[in-house]
C-alpha cells in the first residue's frame, strides 16, 4: 500500500513537470510571435533657431511601450530638429533639454532592422552626459547625411538603434525619413523635421 502511494506520487510530480516545461515552452512561443514591427509616421519635431542662430524649443518625447509621443517622464527617446536623445545618463548641456529620470542608453549598429536579432555587449551602450550625445549630431556622424548643394537630409541606410528604454526593456529602431509622409524622393518643397521610423520593441529584456 506505502508503495503504491509513493509510486503515484511520482507519477503525479512528473506529470506537474511535464506541464510546466509545456507552459513554458508556449510563453516562449508566444513572446516572440507578439514582436512586431511597428511603423511611426510624421512624429514632429521642430525647433526655434538654427542658420547661426540658437537653436532651442521643447523636445518631442516617444514611448516605444505605448507607441505614441508621451509628455511625463516616460519617454525613452526624444526628438528635435536632427538632434535625438535618450532617457539615460545625463543632461548634455543644451537649451530645453528634458530631464533624463530613466536608465536609458544606445548601441548602434550596421545592419538590416530584420537582421538584428540579438542584443549588442552592453559595453557598446552609451548615454547622454555632459557635451556628448549617444546618438551623435551631425552629418555622417549620427543618423543622416547632409547635403548642402539641395538642403536635404538623408537617414543612412542600415544604422539601426538598439534603446534600452528607461525602464530597462529593448527596442531596435531604423529612421526611414525626415520629411512629412516619407516622400521616395523628397525635394526642396518637402517639409521637413517629421519623423517616420521602423522600430520592434521588446518587453522581456531578451533578443529580437
Amino acid at each position: 500500500m506505502r508503495t503504491s502511494n509513493i509510486l503515484k506520487s511520482a507519477i503525479a510530480i512528473i506529470a506537474i513537470g511535464l506541464l510546466s516545461a509545456c507552459s513554458n515552452d508556449n510563453n516562449d512561443t508566444t513572446t516572440k510571435a507578439t514582436l512586431e514591427t511597428k511603423t511611426f509616421s510624421n512624429l514632429y519635431a521642430p525647433q526655434t533657431g538654427g542658420q547661426g542662430q540658437p537653436v532651442g524649443g521643447a523636445f518631442t518625447k516617444f514611448s516605444f511601450s505605448q507607441n505614441t509621443t508621451v509628455t511625463d517622464d516616460t519617454w525613452d527617446i526624444a526628438f528635435r530638429g536632427t538632434t535625438l536623445l535618450v532617457n539615460g545618463g545625463s543632461e548634455i548641456g543644451i537649451t530645453d533639454e528634458p530631464t533624463r529620470t530613466g536608465s536609458g542608453s544606445i548601441s548602434i549598429v550596421s545592419n538590416t532592422l530584420s537582421a538584428v536579432t540579438t542584443l549588442p555587449s552592453e559595453s557598446s551602450f552609451n548615454q547622454d552626459g555632459a557635451g556628448s550625445y549617444a546618438i551623435p549630431t551631425g552629418s555622417g556622424n549620427g543618423w543622416y547625411n547632409y547635403n548642402s548643394t539641395n538642403n536635404l537630409i538623408t537617414p543612412i541606410a542600415g544604422k539601426i538603434f538598439v534603446i534600452k528604454t528607461h525602464d530597462g526593456k529593448y527596442a531596435k529602431m531604423e529612421i526611414i525619413s525626415y520629411y512629412k509622409d516619407a516622400p521616395a524622393n523628397p525635394d526642396t518643397t518637402s517639409l521637413s523635421r517629421y519623423y517616420t521610423f521602423k522600430y520592434v520593441y521588446q518587453p522581456n529584456g531578451n533578443g529580437f
